[in-house]
């Protein structure tokens, strides 16, 4: 018999207990035991509810119980979640959690906790809610050299931007509609800001190249500057505007983190993942490319990684070391957002002529030492997929600007 705990007992955390006993016997052959859902840690009352004599409001009664193997973490935050959650590694338990904030913040030495008990933290749920990633990076991935990972890791931004290409909404009315449908909070600032996008990159950045990345070393822009038009133009030359959380490894052995609006050509999978749905690109020198997409937030799909992880903490008596990284004491393995090349989108604030747009450009891009480099024009925009650095990308919107030709917006442009 295993026992396991659960932590909280809000959107997630009643979607586990739910899941566990609708699915009981499926999860006790998938685990190789018979399972019980011992306690509930919950400060709130919960009188009516079919599980009433598992709840308890202290954590010293799970760490009392020595038939514990497992605990999720549902709370959110990083405290108490991160006190309850070290208590339990250091009682030899594992530790399950669908808490991004947390382990952007305190991963490295969670992990650590576990090494030296012998036991696991794991948390699939933290990055993709649904989505399987997390395990896959680790392990079917582990024989490749990671060089990046995209990703649409926020279903709300990926629904507003949605919502303004296909309903030709401005951000504010797209906003209003996501946070209508329960897709954004009322205060949404972490889901439009790219703050929770910036600590899912956090964690998959650690665990591919092995070292702490923390929220603050990532460059983070939100969508709040996304327009309509921006939306419109995209779509006219081919692509989509995304939400993009990256992480690629640079040839000075830096790696480069951030999140910040990009335009995706049609080529590229993830140009075409709508609605609250997300996707992750990983790019391998053995696979060249795998994608992962699905739901990745939401009561039952989260609910759905987080008893995957009991699961898999149920069958390890050992801890997994591929899934693993430490805190350097530095981010000076870390770039900035200086240092990225890509291509460039402008939106203009005027229409031109499309063909005196296309020699302008043309003749500004052999200036500066791209000699026939591809276009794509028109009246009020602009794709120039060339490779560009920070310091070309300023030259060619100030030498725009500086004929007339005045740049409203641009975006970095990902990889097709």
């Amino acid at each position: 018999m295993k026992k396991f705990a659960v932590l909280g007992y809000g959107t997630v955390g009643s979607g586990v207990v739910q899941l566990f006993h609708k699915n009981r016997a499926q999860i006790e052959e998938k685990a190789g035991s018979k399972m019980e859902l011992a306690y509930i840690l919950d400060l709130r009352e919960f009188p009516d509810s079919p599980y009433a004599d598992k709840f308890v409001k202290s954590i010293d009664a799970i760490l009392a119980d020595k038939e514990i193997t497992v605990v999720a973490e549902c709370m959110g935050g990083i405290e108490p979640a991160f006190s309850y959650l070290k208590q339990c590694l250091q009682h030899e338990i594992s530790v399950v959690t669908s808490n991004k904030e947390l382990i952007a913040q305190k991963g490295a030495e969670l992990l650590a906790e576990a090494k030296a008990h012998s036991c696991n933290c794991f948390f699939e749920a933290s990055v993709g809610g649904a989505i399987p990633i997390i395990r896959p990076l680790h392990r079917c991935l582990a024989a490749n050299n990671i060089s990046a990972i995209y990703g649409i890791l926020n279903g709300t931004t990926n629904y507003i931007l949605n919502k303004m290409l296909t309903d030709g909404m401005r951000f504010e009315e797209a906003l209003e509609k996501a946070q209508k449908h329960g897709y954004a909070e009322r205060e949404p600032s972490a889901d439009v800001d790219g703050h929770d996008a910036c600590r899912k990159i956090c964690i998959l950045s650690s665990l591919a190249f092995g070292k702490h990345v923390y929220p603050e070393s990532v460059y983070t822009e939100g969508i709040r500057n996304i327009s309509l038009e921006d939306a419109a133009a995209a779509d006219e030359l081919d692509g989509a505007v995304k939400l993009i959380a990256s992480v690629t490894k640079l040839e000075n052995g830096k790696i480069l983190p951030a999140v910040m609006p990009m335009f995706v050509p049609h080529e590229n999978l993830i140009s075409r993942v709508d609605g609250v749905f997300n996707c992750v690109e990983v790019c391998g020198d053995a696979i060249d490319r795998a994608y992962f997409t699905g739901r990745g937030a939401g009561k039952m799909p989260t609910a759905s990684a987080v008893m995957g992880d009991v699961i898999e903490a149920a069958k390890h008596h050992k801890t997994v070391f591929s899934q693993f990284w430490v805190d350097a004491g530095t981010q000076d393995f870390i770039a900035g957002i200086d240092e990225l090349e890509s291509g460039l989108f402008i939106r203009f604030e005027a229409a031109q002529d499309v063909e005196t747009l296309q020699a302008k450009l043309s003749e500004i891009l052999n200036e500066i030492g791209h000699e026939n480099a591809a276009l794509d024009v028109i009246e009020n925009a602009c794709v120039i997929p060339d490779k560009l650095n920070s310091q070309e990308r300023k030259e060619i919107l100030e030498k725009l600007n500086s004929i007339g030709i005045k740049p409203a917006h641009w975006m970095p442009v990902m990889d097709a």
